[in-house]
């Protein structure tokens, strides 16, 4: 398993921004296809985006398409994830994740059960 540390949570306000990082070591995140989730109180694991390994390619859920925007360094091994124009209804734990496989292109990158690595998550709360 890869370790993968995340952080940049916070409380905002709605239309606040907010940018997460998800530290991960040795050099893995240009080998492993690497997503964000999150999890509200009382509510299920909901996929966020993705991006592919090889960075040619992002994915993002309806919810978040056209305000939240997925990237990654590989020089620093960090996933980031830049969300603007917050919403209450993004309030939730953020959870990074890698692949199960290296190099591997799939069909969906949107099933959870996918990623074999994860962070321990970090609290995003939106409130006025």
């Amino acid at each position: 398993q890869v370790p993968l540390v995340e952080s940049g949570g916070g409380l905002v306000q709605p239309g606040d921004s907010l940018r997460l990082s998800c530290a991960a070591s040795g050099r893995i995140l240009s080998v492993y296809n690497s997503a964000w989730f999150r999890q509200g109180a009382g509510k299920e694991r909901e996929f966020v985006a993705a991006m592919r390994w090889d960075g040619g390619q992002t994915y993002y859920s309806d919810s978040v398409k056209d305000r939240f925007t997925i990237s990654r360094d590989n020089a620093k091994n960090t996933l980031f994830l830049q969300m603007n124009s917050l919403k209450l209804e993004d309030s939730a734990i953020y959870y990074c994740a890698t692949d199960r496989n290296q190099y591997w292109s799939r069909a969906s990158y949107s099933t959870w059960t996918n990623y074999g690595s994860w962070g321990q998550g970090t609290q995003v709360t939106v409130s006025s």
